[in-house]
């Protein structure tokens, strides 16, 4: 087998057990899942899982990595503005609120809590804010330099904002439930905000 060959295959081979630790964080949490898990789910024998990944957390991190290249990358592809790919980062393709939050999200809120006096995961929760928060605002500015966008404060404020606003939404609907927080009307909100912070005008 060809180098070019086998490094594909490895990719793939990471991107399924990725997919399948995926899947398991998904229905079992951060806290309530082992490798053991992930190692059942994908088919594979423990020496498979921990050539590519040396513990949970390394696991986990690969995961939140992957949904933000993939996310970055759908959005990349199938937009017709400015508007749109901002609405796509927390809404989705269809790019309507609802009452539907990233099923990956409690995962994500019990590991990084749980893991605030842990340096490694403190510094992946930067390096996760700091990657969304510079996509964000380059979009922004993008969307103002092509005449989308005339923002009423600056684009990192609103970046940040915006931030903000869907993690606090992620925190309570993973405490509480869509329907007590009223997780629909307040996207619609957001997104009513976050327009006329921009200058945009909605139909």
């Amino acid at each position: 087998m060809s180098p070019k060959v086998s490094r594909e295959h490895k990719e793939q081979r990471r991107s399924d057990l990725i997919n399948a630790a995926r899947r398991v964080f998904i229905k079992k949490g951060y806290e309530h899942t082992t490798m053991k898990d992930v190692m059942d789910e994908a088919g594979v024998s423990r020496g498979g899982l921990y050539l590519y990944f040396d513990n949970k957390e390394d696991l986990f991190e690969a995961v939140i990595q992957e949904q933000f290249i993939d996310a970055i990358d759908e959005m990349s592809k199938h937009h017709d503005s400015y508007w749109d790919v901002l609405l796509m980062s927390f809404l989705g393709e269809n790019k309507e609120p609802s009452d539907e939050m990233d099923p990956l999200a409690p995962s994500k809120l019990e590991y990084f809590i749980t893991g605030r006096n842990h340096s490694s995961r403190q510094e992946h929760a930067r390096k996760r804010y700091q990657q969304a928060y510079e996509w964000m605002t380059d979009i922004i500015e993008k969307g103002v330099e092509a005449g989308e966008f005339k923002p009423r404060y600056a684009p990192e404020v609103l970046a940040k904002a915006l931030i903000s606003h869907i993690d606090g939404l992620a925190m309570d609907h993973a405490i509480l439930d869509a329907e007590s927080i009223q997780l629909k009307e307040q996207t619609e909100w957001i997104i009513g905000y976050l327009a006329w912070g921009l200058g945009v005008e909605k139909d």
